[in-house]
């Protein structure tokens, strides 16, 4: 397993380089890291204070992340805080982030570069978050004594960790000081390979993050403008050709029915795609620049900027979650429930603790086509009890699993 994992880390950034000119992802994946270490040696050279550095896969681990970096940023002034991203939806989302003093995207892994980004950050404790296990750091830190933990980590039976082939896997969680993990079925698989006296079962930093932004929510005027006195609205976030496929046709049939379209994807050619599909739709920047188009001609707006989602879903009677119907599986369904109102998502959710357990309770629906959207969405809008209830469970959900920051709070210090 080590062999392909350099394998890996030496073919990864070449097929990136080779793609760059026709992905834009990878391109900025490429362009992010040119110079990096020169970059990072001119922002650390007169740095005195101790370093604290957060390591985030993408967007959806920053987020996750976050609680915990505000609270530190809170409670240690003195601490400087360097954040590093591999993926460019994170870094190019948050690379302006002022709770943070340095953002830059991660060196590759290697032995070499480990080496040098340590000599150059010198980090004093270190907290990666969820996914990361990048082999050649999480080496330097524990050769250096570095204390490393991983917050709100999520296993599962059929990763590498737990395999007959999984001994270089295992190696590498042997890094950590300290493991934060969502659930006790994450202790206990970590148990099963003698990962008992370093483990905490503390929940999720997300359900922390969605109420922070819930109590924080400002009004937007363009889509109460949209709106207006409907009082029926479905808010469909993060959606792939695959979820709006599903989702048309309601909208088409249900004229008296508002619809947020929050596509997961915002460059042209998406925006273009869910026109195409939501033939009575208008786009968010049409609405707020006023180009002669009346929000209460069109029963669908198409949400073509970023930044909005977390808000978007205090607006919704019926959230939607889209993801479900690829190989990914479902975006984050607990923005939505945060708001105490009942989400529906495709069928492929299985990866994802929260997805699950919001099923079990009714907060959550899981649909495999347009059929049965129709029926879940017409049996929400029709029965009042069912639909009060599910809202209730969706959010009481959120709120009881709450408090996994104070408790990786309380062990930092």
């Amino acid at each position: 397993m080590k062999l392909l994992y350099n394998i890996f880390i030496w073919l990864y950034p070449i097929v990136a380089r080779l793609i760059s000119g026709q992905n834009e992802k990878a391109k900025l994946w490429v362009e992010g890291r040119k110079d990096i270490f020169e970059k990072l040696e001119a922002s650390f050279k007169n740095n005195m204070s101790r370093v604290i550095w957060i390591h985030c896969s993408s967007l959806g681990e920053f987020e996750q992340g976050r609680p915990v970096i505000e609270a530190i940023k809170k409670k240690d002034s003195t601490s400087k805080l360097l954040i590093t991203f591999f993926s460019p939806s994170g870094y190019e989302i948050r690379k302006n982030y002022e709770g943070a003093d340095w953002i830059y995207y991660l060196p590759m892994d290697s032995k070499v570069n480990a080496i040098r980004f340590f000599n150059i950050v010198k980090p004093e404790l270190i907290i990666f978050v969820k996914y990361e296990f990048w082999f050649y750091y999480l080496q330097q830190a524990r050769m250096r004594n570095i204390n490393t933990i991983l917050i709100s980590g999520i296993f599962r039976s059929n990763q590498p960790f737990f395999k007959w082939y999984g001994d270089f896997n295992r190696t590498t969680l042997q890094f950590f000081t300290w493991l934060f993990v969502q659930n006790k079925v994450s202790a206990e698989l970590l148990k099963r390979i003698n990962r008992v006296n370093n483990v905490t079962i503390s929940g999720d930093t997300r359900f922390d993050r969605v109420i922070t932004i819930a109590n924080q929510f400002e009004p937007i005027d363009v889509i109460e403008k949209f709106i207006g006195n409907c009082n029926k609205v479905v808010v469909a976030g993060s959606t792939w050709q695959e979820d709006d496929e599903v989702l048309h046709h309601y909208t088409i049939i249900h004229p008296e029915i508002k619809f947020i379209i929050a596509p997961h994807d915002i460059q042209k050619s998406r925006i273009d795609e869910c026109k195409n599909l939501y033939t009575n739709a208008i786009t968010f920047s049409q609405l707020r620049e006023g180009i002669n188009l009346e929000s209460d001609t069109s029963n669908v707006l198409i949400i073509n900027n970023i930044g909005m989602l977390s808000k978007l879903y205090h607006y919704s009677t019926i959230s939607f979650v889209g993801g479900g119907f690829g190989g990914d599986g479902v975006h984050n369904v607990l923005e939505a429930a945060v708001y105490n109102k009942p989400v529906i998502f495709g069928e492929e959710y299985s990866k994802y603790r929260e997805a699950i357990e919001l099923v079990e309770i009714e907060g959550a629906f899981s649909v495999k086509n347009t059929l049965e959207l129709e029926k879940i969405l017409n049996k929400l809008f029709t029965d009042n009890n069912f639909y009060e209830r599910s809202s209730k469970e969706a959010g009481e959900y959120v709120k009881n699993n709450a408090g996994a920051t104070d408790i990786i709070l309380a062990y930092l210090q």
